[in-house]
Protein backbone atom coordinates (compact mmCIF):
# COMPACT_ATOMS: atom_id res chain seq x y z
CA UNK A 1 0.00 0.00 0.00
CA UNK A 2 1.38 3.40 -0.87
CA UNK A 3 2.05 5.63 1.60
CA UNK A 4 -0.45 8.11 0.19
CA UNK A 5 -3.05 5.48 0.46
CA UNK A 6 -2.49 4.41 4.15
CA UNK A 7 -2.82 8.60 4.60
CA UNK A 8 -6.39 8.32 2.78
CA UNK A 9 -7.48 5.62 4.82
CA UNK A 10 -6.60 7.57 8.00
CA UNK A 11 -7.93 11.07 7.11
CA UNK A 12 -11.08 8.93 6.16
CA UNK A 13 -11.72 7.48 9.61
CA UNK A 14 -10.55 10.55 11.42
CA UNK A 15 -14.06 11.98 9.07
CA UNK A 16 -15.75 9.28 10.29
CA UNK A 17 -15.18 10.12 13.74
CA UNK A 18 -16.29 13.57 13.50
CA UNK A 19 -19.13 13.00 11.83
CA UNK A 20 -19.74 10.37 14.78
CA UNK A 21 -19.47 12.97 17.58
CA UNK A 22 -21.43 15.23 15.61
CA UNK A 23 -24.46 12.68 15.18
CA UNK A 24 -23.84 12.53 19.03
CA UNK A 25 -23.85 16.08 19.56
CA UNK A 26 -27.16 16.14 17.82
CA UNK A 27 -28.60 13.75 19.93
CA UNK A 28 -27.70 15.47 23.14
CA UNK A 29 -28.54 18.72 22.11
CA UNK A 30 -32.27 17.27 20.86
CA UNK A 31 -32.38 16.28 25.05
CA UNK A 32 -31.10 19.44 26.10
CA UNK A 33 -33.57 21.69 24.30
CA UNK A 34 -36.62 19.16 25.36
CA UNK A 35 -35.78 19.35 28.85
CA UNK A 36 -35.13 23.16 29.03
CA UNK A 37 -38.59 23.66 27.17
CA UNK A 38 -40.02 21.17 29.93
CA UNK A 39 -41.95 21.83 32.48
CA UNK A 40 -39.62 20.12 35.46
CA UNK A 41 -38.12 23.37 37.08
CA UNK A 42 -39.51 25.09 40.40
CA UNK A 43 -41.29 27.83 38.83
CA UNK A 44 -40.51 30.08 41.44
CA UNK A 45 -36.75 30.12 41.06
CA UNK A 46 -35.32 33.56 40.61
CA UNK A 47 -34.66 34.83 37.04
CA UNK A 48 -35.18 31.35 35.55
CA UNK A 49 -37.26 32.13 32.40
CA UNK A 50 -34.36 34.55 31.69
CA UNK A 51 -31.57 31.92 32.41
CA UNK A 52 -32.90 29.30 30.02
CA UNK A 53 -33.70 31.86 27.42
CA UNK A 54 -29.63 32.32 27.41
CA UNK A 55 -29.26 28.78 27.23
CA UNK A 56 -31.76 28.25 24.40
CA UNK A 57 -29.61 30.83 22.28
CA UNK A 58 -26.49 29.81 22.91
CA UNK A 59 -27.57 26.35 22.02
CA UNK A 60 -28.95 27.48 18.67
CA UNK A 61 -25.25 29.58 18.28
CA UNK A 62 -24.08 25.82 18.78
CA UNK A 63 -26.80 24.59 16.05
CA UNK A 64 -25.34 27.43 13.73
CA UNK A 65 -21.57 26.48 13.79
CA UNK A 66 -22.60 22.72 14.03
CA UNK A 67 -24.35 23.22 10.83
CA UNK A 68 -21.55 24.86 8.75
CA UNK A 69 -18.82 22.44 10.03
CA UNK A 70 -20.82 19.46 8.89
CA UNK A 71 -21.21 20.77 5.39
CA UNK A 72 -17.19 21.73 5.85
CA UNK A 73 -16.73 18.00 6.64
CA UNK A 74 -18.66 16.78 3.94
CA UNK A 75 -16.64 18.78 1.29
CA UNK A 76 -13.49 17.06 2.60
CA UNK A 77 -14.85 13.83 2.63
CA UNK A 78 -15.76 14.54 -1.32
CA UNK A 79 -12.44 16.02 -1.73
CA UNK A 80 -10.70 13.07 -0.25
CA UNK A 81 -12.05 10.30 -2.81
CA UNK A 82 -9.84 13.04 -5.28
CA UNK A 83 -6.44 12.90 -3.14
CA UNK A 84 -5.44 9.70 -4.39
CA UNK A 85 -5.63 10.66 -7.78
CA UNK A 86 -3.64 13.30 -7.25
CA UNK A 87 0.45 13.14 -7.73
CA UNK A 88 2.20 15.81 -6.48
CA UNK A 89 2.70 16.60 -2.58
CA UNK A 90 1.42 20.14 -2.91
CA UNK A 91 -2.29 18.95 -3.31
CA UNK A 92 -1.68 16.84 -0.07
CA UNK A 93 -0.28 19.75 1.96
CA UNK A 94 -3.07 22.19 0.41
CA UNK A 95 -5.79 19.26 1.77
CA UNK A 96 -3.90 18.58 4.71
CA UNK A 97 -4.01 22.17 6.22
CA UNK A 98 -7.65 21.94 5.51
CA UNK A 99 -8.27 19.23 7.30
CA UNK A 100 -5.95 19.69 10.49
CA UNK A 101 -7.79 23.99 10.42
CA UNK A 102 -11.07 21.86 10.31
CA UNK A 103 -9.94 19.84 13.32
CA UNK A 104 -9.57 23.12 15.29
CA UNK A 105 -12.87 24.21 14.63
CA UNK A 106 -14.26 21.15 15.30
CA UNK A 107 -12.41 21.13 18.82
CA UNK A 108 -13.73 24.30 19.83
CA UNK A 109 -17.34 23.55 18.52
CA UNK A 110 -17.01 20.46 21.28
CA UNK A 111 -15.42 21.86 23.98
CA UNK A 112 -17.88 25.36 23.68
CA UNK A 113 -20.62 22.86 23.62
CA UNK A 114 -19.13 20.74 26.75
CA UNK A 115 -18.60 23.94 28.63
CA UNK A 116 -22.45 25.16 28.01
CA UNK A 117 -23.49 21.57 28.82
CA UNK A 118 -22.03 21.23 32.18
CA UNK A 119 -23.85 25.19 33.04
CA UNK A 120 -27.11 23.91 31.88
CA UNK A 121 -26.96 20.51 34.14
CA UNK A 122 -25.18 22.28 36.91
CA UNK A 123 -28.01 24.72 37.03
CA UNK A 124 -30.82 22.57 36.41
CA UNK A 125 -29.86 19.92 38.61
CA UNK A 126 -30.11 22.07 41.50
CA UNK A 127 -33.94 23.76 40.69
CA UNK A 128 -35.38 20.57 39.46
CA UNK A 129 -39.05 19.88 40.98
CA UNK A 130 -38.68 17.02 43.87
CA UNK A 131 -41.44 14.87 43.44
CA UNK A 132 -43.50 13.53 46.98
CA UNK A 133 -43.12 9.80 47.30
CA UNK A 134 -46.96 8.32 46.16
CA UNK A 135 -48.16 7.29 49.52
CA UNK A 136 -49.08 3.37 49.56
Amino acid sequence: MKKQEKKAEELHWEIQQWKSHFQFLNDELLFITRLLDSYVFQPNTPNLFERLQDYKTRIKQIETTKKGIRQRISQQENILGGMLECTNSACDLTYYRKHDKLQIEIDGCLSQFQELKSEIFNYAGGILKKRKPISE
